[in-house]
């Protein structure tokens, strides 16, 4: 239910959902717990998360077959919560209960949309006619989240069983191709974002993703990415990060003053959005030599989302840059407390260590070593990580 309101919100200009990563961070965060299942854990996890609106609620299957849904939400700004009409029907009309769900919560919410719009907004939490396939789907979603090797490689089979049952669910070969992109299969990816473009042409999250692959790619293909990522804009004119993917990809070109301008067309569609401030602090610090508005422009970023790893890391390094080793410390730290598995968090505290701290750093290069020397991808960095780890041993023993 949680992935069908997602789908369905995520295309409302005035809803703007929160995405799903943020929150697995925010719950894996000590501070809230692993597992939220009372309103008052809901609250915690809002006012984590910095959210105005959640929307949740409760289900039961009757041994008869037949599923109820009791939708909910709670309005962080009026400090309410409201029970809204109870769904029911029998479970293999799951899907289209997705829509009715949907539909209720539109009435309740009061979102200021025309009817036909809210037909569309109840149409796009139903992305298959195949609960087999969106089983595997959701199933592969939930896997996926879990972010280890193992997690993504089953990932990876579900979407694809979702595909196969139903070549033409378009979200699912994206997803598939994310999870390929996440175990490090460019080349894999690259075909499961045309494909889902393919058979759901109007699905812009495909086009901001091929954007992305193409601005990683050593051929430099940055005339392709803008063209994508124009795409997603054009299918979806409140896509904030397509907006900010753009101004990278016009940064890459060179073009600081048109990607500073893409980057406020992003904050004028979505104000609260944190991705925005992290180029533009990286613009600010790297082309321009602006080291306050550098650090003003990642503050805001965490500002407004804590859980903004990326947007940590870059802190951190702006400060071990600068020789101001105790800042870069703190904030690799965080980084590690909010995802343990963080192997660049890992690797750049051991680093910075380093610099002040012998003993601490021969600890965090041995715990970045057990921690990545499972990940291919991380091979190399853990040669180099062997090399300092000797070094820092033998200057000990000479201490």
């Amino acid at each position: 239910m949680a992935e069908a309101l997602h789908l369905a919100f995520i295309g409302v200009p005035s809803v703007l959902p929160i995405d799903r990563s943020r929150i697995d961070q925010a719950r894996r965060d000590t501070r809230t717990g692993a597992v939220v299942s009372d309103d008052r854990g809901l609250v915690d996890l809002a006012k984590a998360l910095q959210a105005e609106l959640i929307l949740y609620g409760t289900y039961r299957r009757d041994p008869g077959g037949e599923i109820t849904f009791q939708p909910r939400y709670l309005d962080m700004k009026a400090g309410e919560g409201k029970s809204l009409q109870v769904i029911r029907g029998p479970f293999e009309r799951l899907l289209d209960l997705q829509g009715d769900l949907v539909r209720v919560y539109v009435r309740g919410l009061q979102v200021g949309v025309r009817p036909d719009e809210a037909e569309a907004i109840a149409t796009a939490a139903r992305p298959t006619a195949s609960l087999v396939a969106y089983e595997a789907y959701v199933k592969g979603r939930l896997l996926a989240s879990e972010r280890s090797r193992s997690g993504l490689e089953g990932a990876v089979e579900l979407f694809s069983r979702a595909v196969e049952v139903d070549p033409g669910f378009g979200i699912a070969h994206f997803h598939l191709g994310m999870a390929n992109l996440a175990l490090g299969n460019r080349w894999k990816a690259a075909p499961q974002f045309r494909a889902a473009s393919q058979v759901d042409p109007k699905r812009p999250e495909p086009y901001k993703a091929l954007g992305d692959l193409l601005m990683t790619s050593p051929r430099r293909l940055y005339d392709q990415a803008i063209e994508a990522y124009q795409k997603a804009i054009a299918l979806r004119p409140h896509y904030a990060d397509a907006y900010v993917g753009l101004g990278d990809a016009r940064a890459a070109k060179g073009d600081h003053e048109g990607a500073l301008g893409e980057y406020k067309r992003a904050l004028v569609v979505d104000t609260s959005n944190a991705k925005v401030h992290l180029s533009m602090g990286k613009i600010y610090y790297n082309e321009k030599g602006l080291y306050y508005e550098a650090v003003a422009a990642y503050r805001k970023a965490i500002d407004l989302d804590p859980y903004f790893l990326e947007a940590r890391m870059g802190l951190g390094e702006i400060f071990e840059e600068k020789g101001l080793y105790p800042d870069a410390i703190n904030e690799y730290k965080k980084v590690v407390e909010i995802d343990p598995r963080h192997t660049g968090a890992r690797y750049n505290l051991a680093l910075t260590y380093e610099k002040v701290d012998v003993k601490e750093a021969i600890i965090q290069w041995e715990g970045y070593i057990e921690l990545a020397s499972t990940l291919s991808a991380e091979k190399d960095w853990v040669d180099i990580a062997r090399q300092h780890l000797k070094k820092l041993r033998a200057l000990e023993k000479k201490e």
